[in-house]
This record gives C-alpha cells, sequence and structure tokens, in this order.
C-alpha cells in the first residue's frame, strides 16, 4: 500500500482543493489500483469539522481499522470517527445500482454531507453477468448519480477502473463525462504519491 503521508498536487483552474471531499457536484478519483482505500484519507477533515459521510462500498474496501487508527491519530476516539459514518454495501453491480436509488432514502434516515461510491463501474466489468444486463444497470446507476445532483451532497467516486482490460471499460468515459472534476492518483520520480487535477468535464446534465 502506497501511503499519501506526503501528497503533492498540481491543480487545474476552478478545481476545488485536492485531498478534500467535495463539497458539490462530481468528482471522480481514479489512477491506482488502490484508489478506492485511498478514499479513507479524504474522511478525516470531513468527520473533524462535524460533517457526515455515506460510504456506498460497491469494492469491499472500507477498513473500519483504518479509520480508527486516524482518529486516534487526530487524537479522537473511534466512535467519534464511526458515528459519522454509515456504510452501504453492494457485492454485484445489480445491487450498487439498487444502492445508488436508494441514495435518497438512506439521506432520510442518516444526514450527510458527502456520499463516497466505490467498486463503479468496476463491479459492471464481471464476465458473469451479460454484457447487456451490466450495461442496463449501469445505465441505472448513472441515471440514480444525475437524480442526486439537486441535494446538498458532494459525491466522490473511487476507480479502479483503468486496472481492468475489457471491452466494458468505455463505461468509465461515459462516468467521468458526466463528473464535475475529475482527480489522477499518480507517482512522481521519486515513488511519491501525488494527485493531479484534469481538466473539468461538464456538470451532470439538467
Amino acid at each position: 500500500m502506497i501511503s499519501p503521508a506526503s501528497p503533492t498536487c498540481a491543480d487545474v483552474t476552478n478545481s476545488p482543493a485536492p485531498w478534500v471531499l467535495p463539497g458539490s457536484g462530481l468528482s471522480v478519483f481514479y489512477g491506482r489500483p488502490e484508489a478506492p482505500r485511498l478514499s479513507h484519507y479524504f474522511l478525516p477533515r470531513v468527520l473533524l469539522s462535524g460533517r457526515r459521510v455515506l460510504y456506498v462500498d460497491g469494492a469491499n474496501r472500507f477498513d473500519p481499522l483504518l479509520l480508527a487508527r486516524m482518529a486516534r491519530q487526530r487524537g479522537r476516539t473511534p466512535a467519534e470517527f464511526y458515528e459519522r459514518v454509515r456504510v452501504a454495501r453492494a457485492f454485484t453491480c445489480f445491487q450498487l445500482t439498487e444502492l445508488l436509488g436508494r441514495v435518497p432514502r438512506l439521506l432520510a434516515g442518516f444526514t450527510a454531507e458527502a456520499l463516497i461510491v466505490t467498486g463503479l463501474p468496476e463491479l459492471y466489468f464481471d464476465e458473469d453477468v451479460h454484457e447487456r444486463e451490466a450495461r442496463v444497470s449501469f445505465r441505472r446507476a448513472l441515471t440514480a448519480l444525475g437524480a442526486l445532483r439537486s441535494l446538498p451532497l458532494g459525491i466522490a467516486l473511487f476507480s479502479d477502473a483503468t486496472s481492468f482490460q475489457t471491452p466494458r471499460r468505455g463505461m468509465f468515459r461515459d462516468l467521468t463525462s458526466q463528473a464535475s472534476h475529475i482527480w489522477h492518483f499518480d507517482l512522481d520520480s521519486d515513488g511519491k504519491l501525488r494527485l493531479l487535477g484534469e481538466k473539468a468535464a461538464l456538470p451532470l446534465p439538467a
């Protein structure tokens, strides 16, 4: 696991600050196989501010032990962090689509200011799922994301899609075409993790 303890960044015009969960819009973070796990390093800042996070985990990467360690490093108890994060797990692309459609109802019972999603679109690459069914489910997931644009919610997707060699990787392009901002994890010449801001894509359509 590469630690982002001392990240560097290359910002782009009108992009939000790096290593910070977005306050609004849809941001995509990708570029490293460990991208879903790196989502944890965005949590302390928002949790310490008293805000809450809904974490829809399709990559099965949410690690409560890592979150507990981060809490202790900041002089907080793990319980203080845990109570501000609600995790919903999906193990198939169909479950992930269903969870994204249920986000408004989940927020009715757990008010959150940020939504983290992992496993999108990687779960839809599963060759055990017929391509047509996967694509239909993926389009429904994009529609569900679009329906969230009116909510006071920052959405951050952490994707490992570019690690896959599959004809379905075009789904990732479809996903980023709807993103407000795109961030790329990369290594510099010294092997240190950095976060590069790519040009902003079009916002979610009205």
